[in-house]
Formats: C-alpha cells, structure tokens, sequence
C-alpha cells in the first residue's frame, strides 16, 4: 500500500489522539466546528479510500477486467489492485457502509421522534416544566425547539442559577448543538478510529453553552450552577430520551478529570484563548488526508485507462 492509501486511513488514528486535548484547548464554537468538520470529512476520505483499494483488487478478477476490456497483464503489474490490500478493504468498507447507514438512520428517527415530543408539550412557551421529582432539564430540536426542565430541578437551584441553567438549554437550541453530535456520531460509526471525536463534541458543545450561559452572569455562579444540576442530574437511577438523543446534561465523573469537572474548571478560568494554529495544524492535516484519497482515485483511474489502452 502506497502513501495516497495509508494517509487516508492513519490520520483518523492522530485526530482520535488529538480530539481531547483540542476540545479543551481551543474555544468550544471553535472545537465544535473543528472537530465536526474533522471527522465527517476523515470519515468520507477513509471511507473512499477503501473503496479505492477494493475496486483495485477487483479489477483482477478476470469476469471484471473481461468486461472493463482490461489488459491482465497491466492489471498484475501494478501495486494498486493488490488482492491482499482488496481482500483486507472490502469487507472493511462493507462494514463502515452499513455501520454509517445505520446509525445515519438511527440518529434522524430519534431527533425526529424528539421534534414530535417537543411539539406535544403542553403550552406555546420555549420553556416547559414538567412535574417530576426528579432533577431533570434538556432541549428538545424542533420547529421550534423546547427546553424542558422538571420540578424537581427547579426546586433545588435559585432564582440566579435557574437562569444560568435555561440559558445553557437554550444555548443548546439556538447553537443546533443536536446536528454537531449527530454528524460526528454517523462518522464515528463509518470509521471507529474517530470514536474519540464523538465524546470530544458533546463536550465541547457543553462547554459551548456553558460559556453563552455564562455571558450574563458571573462566571463563579455560573460554575456553580452548572455542577449543582449536572450532579442532582447524575443521581436519576435512569436515563430518559434526552440522553438517547445525545444532547441531554448527563456529565458523568470520569477516572481522569472527567466532562463535568473539566466544565466547572473551565468555567471558574478565563475563555480560552483562539490559538489559530492548532486550527491550521488540524486543517493541514485533513486536507492532506483529503489529497491523498483524491490522489488514489485519480491514479486508479488512469491505470484504468492504461489497461484500457493496451
């Protein structure tokens, strides 16, 4: 396997090394973009990269280069339709079609069956309460989109941190947070080696309205509000859709400093700054991955033609 085969498929390996460190480094809008558009574009270029590797290998196959009018012996020559290199990418690719098309499905039946709960609430505000004990809040996508928080939640924060708290749902709504997570949560399924990057974006866009959140209050009461629902959240003995949606406020602790600690610590320091070259540096690197699938095809390609010729 040559350089325009190889990049393709190892630079999701980097990014799934990088995607915790930039999620925290870089300001959450500017993660968020970064890391969604990251990953659907490597998902893409690894994904035709093993298309690319298997139509190789298959145009070996004497019925297919027969009715392509393909010389063999060209064919043969040539390291591009390696049968190992085939043999290894098309049940590869095989998987990474059906894995992206089933979660692709999965995810638009679950915001579709969160916009018919957000259009079934009762009353015309944004904001609905519902009466439940337990200490709940999420937002619903839809036309429009509903922010719910239950009783329960209510009656364990003040009249400050309510705020901070609603502004953070509608953060959610307003950001269409919903279609970050479900981008990287399609690709992360057409190339497991993104996975990272999926845990990375529902934390960045946490962070992302914990900052809109914190906009308008002080960022110390902000910090506290955030950890005060998100710990009274983590209490529920279970998980109602709003996780199953992926945009929920469950933050669980974690062996190293996990979602909600990093939140609080986030929110307690100052914005974090631009710092424009860990942007360029990830660029650099997808649009080289990018160039290097392109390469690929257009080097296939006039082999075909090649083949064609003699």
């Amino acid at each position: 396997m040559d350089l325009d085969g190889l990049l393709p498929l190892v630079v999701p390996a980097v990014m799934a090394l990088a995607a915790r460190p930039l999620s925290s480094r870089l300001p959450p809008r500017t993660a968020t973009w970064l890391l969604t558009a990251t990953a659907v574009v490597l998902a893409l270029a690894s994904t035709a990269t093993l298309a690319v590797l298997a139509l190789g290998g298959a145009l070996r196959l004497p019925v297919i280069a027969a009715l392509g009018h393909l010389s063999e012996h060209v064919l043969h020559r040539d390291p591009q339709t390696s049968p190992i290199a085939a043999t290894l990418a098309g049940p590869a690719l095989a998987a990474s079609l059906a894995a992206g098309g089933y979660a692709a499905v999965r995810r638009v039946r679950a915001l579709l069956a969160g916009a018919r709960a957000a259009r079934d609430l009762p009353g015309r505000e944004v904001v609905a309460v519902v009466a439940d004990d337990a200490a709940d809040a999420f937002a619903l996508p839809g036309r429009p989109g509903r922010v719910v928080v239950s009783t329960g939640m209510l009656s364990i924060l003040d009249e400050a941190e309510r705020r901070v708290l609603l502004a953070h749902e509608h953060a959610h709504l307003s950001g269409r947070h919903h279609v970050f997570r479900a981008l990287v949560h399609v690709a992360a399924a057409a190339n497991p080696m993104l996975w990272p990057l999926r845990g990375a974006v529902t934390f960045t866009t946490e962070r992302w309205a914990d900052e809109r959140a914190a906009a308008g209050a002080d960022r110390e009461r902000a910090a506290r509000a955030i950890g005060k629902a998100a710990l009274a959240h983590n209490r529920r003995p279970g998980l109602g859709h709003a996780a199953a949606l992926g945009i929920g406020r469950a933050a669980v602790l974690g062996r190293r400093p996990g979602p909600l600690p990093r939140r609080v610590a986030a929110l307690l320091a100052p914005p974090p700054p631009r710092r424009r070259w860990l942007v360029v540096a990830t660029a650099a690197l997808v649009v080289l991955s990018v160039w290097a699938a392109n390469d690929g095809a257009i080097d296939l390609h006039q082999l075909i033609e090649h083949a064609q010729t003699r």
